[in-house]
């Protein structure tokens, strides 16, 4: 199991403060402070958030999401076995002679010695064809609903910045001045254009509101919800960067439906997402950040149906939904998460440590456990060595969101 990633968040006292676990600096009051608009930067705007080309679906799901090391090789494809002119060492008859058809369908005359021995060999060698075949078999992954027109998903690739300008502990969003941060951002999402050439990159702030708590504030709910002016201004900022702006919601101990309502206004923006973060969803007496949370299938369809909503009564592009796990416990029955087109939902594991752990974590919950499409999340700070976008390239199934904090 990796440990808690994250380790942040905004105090009861509106105040961004160490505390336990969570260890963030001050910063301010959510509520209160004056959020100043971000300053100009000199990264030039992205003409379109969204090609045309993003909701192209491929013929076969399950070999365009698996790295080119892992498909099977075409010598290993061959068919065997069945009897039929097309079969690999079927027997046919014409008159005396018997003859064996191989699978390059040379025939082989079989009445010598030397021809009943390379026959024999041919049979041989597409037994053993057949053999590494089953070996190389790919893993089924379910086929997500077709993509509507203005669907971001599959064919376009997520690169995201994740935390809180509050804080600069919480995520690269917020340790770098603005134009820094968005120069960094359009380096990586190059480095993954680089690494990927068939699949375009949409950029991507994620903003983390509310905020897990580590005291229980005057309404017991343990989270703290962002100023309308720290929204706003970075719905500006993405806008005016032609990037999507997705919203991470840490509900602490309140529901995905109570702190979902507050962000409509925002969620109905063509070029506004979502994101739920279970690790800080308490179902029971522990505060946020002495353990980790959890979020079921039926938390999770509460967001659903408000997108689905939402994108129906406002004519809007389909919907990206994020859904963060680094553990089996935090997002129980995967299996019952609603299935809508109008709505991507994205398994990330977000996880920190060494390759191998995270290899390991990724193949256990998003691998073993898929739902539609498939995230993995970066850290600058805990990940040693870090992925690159090659490494991400190899991962099966490949991402098709990857955030970094």
């Amino acid at each position: 199991m990796l440990k808690n990633r994250r380790a942040a968040s905004v105090t009861a006292a509106a105040v961004l403060t160490a505390f336990g676990a969570f260890g963030c600096e001050k910063a301010g009051s959510a509520h209160e402070a004056k959020v100043e608009a971000p300053r100009a930067d000199t990264t030039p705007a992205r003409a379109s958030i969204v090609p045309e080309r993003c909701a192209t679906m491929p013929t076969n799901w399950t070999l365009a999401v698996t790295p080119t090391r892992l498909l099977p090789k075409a010598d290993s494809t061959r068919p065997t076995g069945g009897r039929g002119p097309d079969s690999a060492g079927a027997d046919t008859t014409h008159g005396a002679r018997t003859t064996v058809v191989a699978a390059d369908t040379a025939v082989i005359d079989t009445t010598t010695a030397a021809g009943r021995a390379k026959a024999k060999a041919r049979i041989a060698a597409a037994r053993r064809d057949s053999i590494a075949a089953d070996k190389a078999k790919l893993d089924t992954f379910p086929t997500p609903p077709t993509a509507l027109p203005g669907s971001i998903l599959p064919g376009c690739r997520i690169v995201a910045y994740y935390g809180n300008p509050l804080s600069k502990r919480m995520g690269i969003l917020g340790e770098l001045p603005v134009p820094q941060m968005l120069t960094r951002l359009e380096a990586e999402a190059h480095a993954f254009e680089r690494a990927d050439t068939t699949m375009p990159v949409v950029r991507a702030l994620e903003l983390i509101t509310p905020v897990a708590q580590g005291s229980p504030g005057s309404k017991g709910l343990w989270r703290m919800r962002m100023a309308d002016t720290l929204i706003e201004n970075m719905a500006k900022l993405a806008e005016s960067k032609g990037y999507l702006l997705i919203l991470d919601v840490q509900v602490g101990k309140s529901t995905v439906a109570a702190e979902l309502e507050p962000l409509i206004p925002y969620l109905k923006r063509p070029y506004v997402h979502l994101a739920l973060d279970p690790e800080f969803s308490m179902k029971g007496d522990a505060p946020p950040g002495k353990k980790i949370g959890t979020m079921d299938a039926a938390d999770v369809n509460v967001a659903i149906s408000l997108l689905a909503k939402l994108v129906d009564e406002n004519k809007l592009p389909p919907k990206v939904l994020i859904v963060h796990r680094f553990t089996q416990s935090m997002l129980t029955n995967h299996e019952k998460i609603a299935r809508d087109p109008r709505v991507q939902v994205i398994v990330d594991m977000d996880g920190f440590g060494p390759p191998q752990l995270k290899l390991d974590s990724y193949k256990a919950y998003v691998h073993k456990r898929p739902v539609q499409y498939f995230g993995i999340k970066l850290f600058y700070k805990n990940d040693k060595p870090r992925f690159t976008a090659e490494d991400v390239m190899r991962l099966s199934p490949i991402p098709q969101y990857v955030q970094f904090q």
